[in-house]
């Protein structure tokens, strides 16, 4: 017992350290800032490319309107990405936001190369949208970061006392946002005498393909839930400290199946945020919660599972990790562990052989009902799938549950036994009182 607990400080030491780095939540708060953007875009793409042909029909002549919803949001989230991931990050420098995260925005569109089309220059919306969000991140996080480093150092226009604050403000980042420009100007212009001509290039083939492909593995999958689940065990966030590392890889590979869903091509990967939502993260806690409801003898573990079980359905989990509990339990490592996975690798199998679609890649509102979420993922069948895995987790979790049940009814019957004992002795030292 000494040994986890000591295993256990040290876990939630180094997740504290993770969740606390500034730089790692500056990206992952600042992807969750752009979920507005992303949900309407992800309902703009499914309302204007689902596939039943009748329904294309009745809105071929507006398609492209609806569709505008989609190439202003996730087509260009490049774009809301830099900008938040700067904002957050200048944030927890506490330092004025605004200026800096639009002088991250202008670093980005500098990187941006401008194209010429018929005598019309523009910026290509390839880099705006998912082939240019790790350049996003990178620049989030530097041009914001040099900005307050050059804050930092008071290399800034004073202003006198009296001026209004919006004034001073302004004035105060104009040597900051310019000297950051100008860091990026000569980054983008030494970039032009290579071989790849942008930055964007680079990034997208040395550093984000490679990292789609790894992170898009079923392996990475699998590695990923382990450490999530393991970390749930010691009573730290799972999901928090390994989706912050994940989650702009698992993104970046969901926006790019909305885009072939949009363009009507074959979704290029299985893997994504998506994909763990549907498969991995309701249809385990779902199953211990129906085992807990309707087969436990113990009043204590039905209690629980009445009050956790509707939160299941909306992927809270909590009141059962903590109320069993969960965390430091033994008897439920294996089946908590393992139940996620055996999920994901029935779900992936089942997609690659073409029993299921794909997940098109929408990034779910939290709370998102367990069975709205696979039809909102583009297909009744991955509803189904979700239905189905509900029984295999049951399954999993069904020896450990019963011993579980069987020692929690063994002590509310010891404990019930010393009530009627203490019981007794009382009666009877009343009456010999008497």
């Amino acid at each position: 017992m000494a040994n986890e607990k000591k295993l256990s400080h040290k876990l939630q030491r180094y997740a504290g350290k993770i969740q606390q780095n500034r730089y790692m939540s500056a990206i992952s708060n600042g992807l969750m800032s752009t979920l507005p953007f992303l949900i309407i875009g992800a309902f703009s793409t499914l309302f204007s490319a689902l596939a039943w042909e009748p329904y294309q029909t009745l809105i071929a002549p507006i398609k492209g309107i609806i569709g505008l919803g989609s190439t202003m949001t996730t087509g260009i989230i490049a774009l809301y990405a830099v900008f938040f991931i700067a904002y957050r990050l200048a944030q927890a420098f506490d330092k004025d936001p605004l200026v800096p995260a639009a002088t991250a925005l202008l670093s980005f569109l500098i990187l941006t190369p401008i194209q010429t089309f018929d005598k019309v220059r523009a910026l290509p919306l390839q880099w705006l949208g998912a082939q240019g969000l790790f350049v996003a991140m990178l620049v989030g996080l530097l041009a914001s970061r040099l900005y307050i480093w050059i804050v930092d150092r008071n290399w800034t226009i004073k202003m006198p006392e009296g001026v209004p604050p919006t004034v001073v403000k302004t004035f105060s980042g104009l040597i900051p946002a310019i000297l950051v420009a100008m860091v990026f100007v000569i980054v983008s212009g030494l970039f032009m005498h290579t071989s790849f001509g942008t930055v964007h290039e680079f990034i997208y083939t040395y550093l984000q393909v490679p990292l789609e492909g790894l992170g898009g593995s079923l392996g990475a999958m699998i590695v990923a839930l382990i450490i999530m689940q393991v970390l749930w065990m010691f009573g730290i966030h799972g999901a928090i400290v390994t989706l912050a590392i994940v989650k702009p890889i698992w993104m970046s590979l969901d926006l790019a199946n909305l885009d072939a869903f949009q363009a009507g091509a074959p979704l290029p990967n299985i893997i994504g945020l998506a994909f763990w939502y549907i498969f991995s993260n309701y249809a385990p806690m779902l199953g211990f919660a129906l085992l807990l409801v309707f087969l436990a003898k113990s009043k204590q573990l039905r209690t629980i599972g009445k009050l956790g079980l509707p939160g299941t359905f909306f992927s809270i989990h909590e009141p059962l990790i903590f109320g069993i509990p969960v965390v430091l339990n033994p008897l439920l490592a294996i089946p908590f562990i393992v139940a996620p996975i055996v999920c994901a690798v029935l779900g992936y199998f089942a997609t690659t052989a073409g029993l299921l679609p794909a997940p098109i890649g929408i990034y779910p509102a939290f709370g998102t009902p367990i069975f709205a979420l696979g039809f909102i993922e583009g297909s009744w069948r991955l509803a189904a799938a979700q239905l189905l895995l509900i029984p295999v987790c049951m399954l999993i979790y069904y020896p450990f549950f019963r011993t579980l049940d069987k020692q929690a009814l063994n002590r509310e019957r010891e404990a019930q036994e010393k009530l009627e004992q203490e019981g007794t002795a009382g009666a009877q030292t009343s009456i010999v009182t008497s």
